[in-house]
């Protein structure tokens, strides 16, 4: 009978084999360029958080993803796994904040954790890679957040993007003008949901929380609102909205001034956004405006943004955030509003292998050189050139076996992706040269061993 246990990985998680990985870390490294360009400068937190630090901060829905740890005698849970990196940050800010002041700008990048059910490019555990600005209200943080956003996937390689935008204002201001500020939670985790489960579900959903169907209706038609010309056909929404449910609402004036103030800033910051993002050459195509962008969490209240592939939608959102002014305040009295997104690193990933993103290349090992081991004798010379060639900075293997054949050798860098293996044998020792040899172009040529170096870093 065996006692071997079958290999496998947990639904909602995978593995990541060497190609793969090799992608990941070149996403990570620009996206760590690109926020460092803008002065965002790294922290990190730890994996676990204590679960009041955790819980109540994105909403009943997400209180439910968060796995929670049991102590190690298991007897009960004292913490979770964070199920984003912006909770922890708001903990880390209101403990560190007076030592660091503000504003703060920060990047973080580590995985996380969400019981969900997983879906196409969505896991259980998935890695994000955020950036925040916290410590001011200035809508050029937000503005900024749109144009890191553009950087960002550029840097990774896209140009078939859109960064879509929309403000909590302007869905509060409509809830509130409505008489719905009491059911906003509920509305607003519908909406997020459109894409996903389509009008008629989301309608059913909101009248199953007492919410009037002809108030859904007129919400769900505002959210329809998109493009170029959504901002102006807004105002012209609130005189429809009074008209039409004011008196079955049984709403006052102070609902629908109180309102419209909110929506008219909403307007404000999402004009300026647009304008300013324009001025700074970021293609008028690559942000649009799209009122039905929700973002479920609750702590979200200003600008928001979701980035999808043009050409890929179906996968989702690939980097997503907002504004969120009081989230710190659930830890400290001082006030800590913040601005940010989060690239969904797994999500990304997902998307780039169905697209065959250039960055998946296949090769399997991040070395551009291979030594080959023709002569056990001579291992010593074949690691001195190699040294010589990490000094300076090509990255280098030597094969550490002598007694493979030198067509095995050269088998082995094809298939891991080498582009040039370098050669000497008795022959070329002799003659005080080294044979390189280019895989791609099968070309090959005798260089003296003053010149290696230099030749291989001009072809590499």
């Amino acid at each position: 009978m065996s006692n071997l246990i079958t290999p496998r990985t947990l639904s909602g998680f995978r593995d990541y084999l060497p190609a793969v990985m090799l992608a990941r870390e070149e996403v990570l490294r620009r996206a760590r360029e690109v926020y460092r360009s803008y002065g965002f400068t790294p922290i990190d937190t730890p994996a676990c958080e204590s679960l009041d630090v955790l819980l109540g901060k994105g909403g009943d829905e997400s209180d439910k993803l968060v796995y929670r740890v049991l102590s190690a005698r298991g007897d009960k849970a004292e913490m979770g796994l964070r199920f984003d990196l912006t909770v922890p940050f708001a903990r880390f800010s209101a403990q560190y904040i007076n030592e660091l002041g503000t504003p703060f700008k920060r990047y973080a990048m580590g995985p996380v954790w969400r019981g969900e059910r997983p879906g196409q490019g969505r896991y259980r555990e998935f890695w994000q890679c955020d950036f925040d600005t916290i410590g001011t209200t200035s809508n050029a943080a937000d503005i900024e957040t749109a144009l890191v956003i553009n950087d960002l996937f550029t840097a990774i390689g896209f140009d078939k993007f859109e960064i879509r935008v929309n403000n909590r204002k302007l869905l509060n201001g409509l809830l509130e003008a409505v008489g719905l500020r009491d059911k906003s939670v509920i509305v607003l985790r519908a909406i997020d949901k459109l894409d996903k489960i389509g009008r008629d579900a989301v309608l059913a959903e909101m009248t199953n929380q007492e919410v009037s169907l002809l108030a859904a209706r007129n919400v769900l038609d505002f959210t329809q609102l998109r493009g170029a010309d959504a901002l102006d056909k807004l105002e012209e929404v609130l005189p429809i909205v009074e008209t039409v449910l004011k008196p079955r609402l049984k709403e006052t004036k102070e609902n629908i001034a109180g309102g419209q103030q909110l929506i008219e800033e909403g307007i404000a910051q999402l004009r300026e956004l647009l304008a300013v993002t324009k001025a700074a050459g970021v293609p008028e195509e690559r942000i649009k405006i799209d009122l039905s962008i929700a973002r479920g969490l609750d702590y979200y209240t200003g600008t928001i943004y979701e980035t999808f592939l043009t050409d890929l939608p179906g996968i989702g959102s690939v980097c997503s955030g907002g504004r969120y002014d009081n989230l710190a305040s659930k830890y400290t009295k001082q006030v800590l509003p913040g601005v940010g997104a989060s690239l969904g690193v797994d999500r990304l990933i997902a998307a780039m292998e169905e697209l065959k993103h250039p960055l998946l290349t296949g090769q399997t090992t991040p070395a551009q050189v291979l030594v080959v081991n023709f002569d056990a004798t001579r291992l010593g010379d074949y690691q001195r050139i190699a040294r010589a060639l990490r000094a300076a900075c090509v990255n280098v293997e030597v094969y550490p076996d002598t007694t493979k054949k030198i067509g095995t050798q050269f088998a082995y860098a094809e298939k891991r992706g080498f582009k040039l293996a370098v050669v000497a044998g008795p022959a070329e020792f002799e003659q005080g040269v080294w044979k390189v040899k280019d895989l791609a172009k099968r070309e090959e040529a005798a260089v003296p061993e003053a010149e290696l170096v230099e030749r291989i870093k001009q072809q590499v």
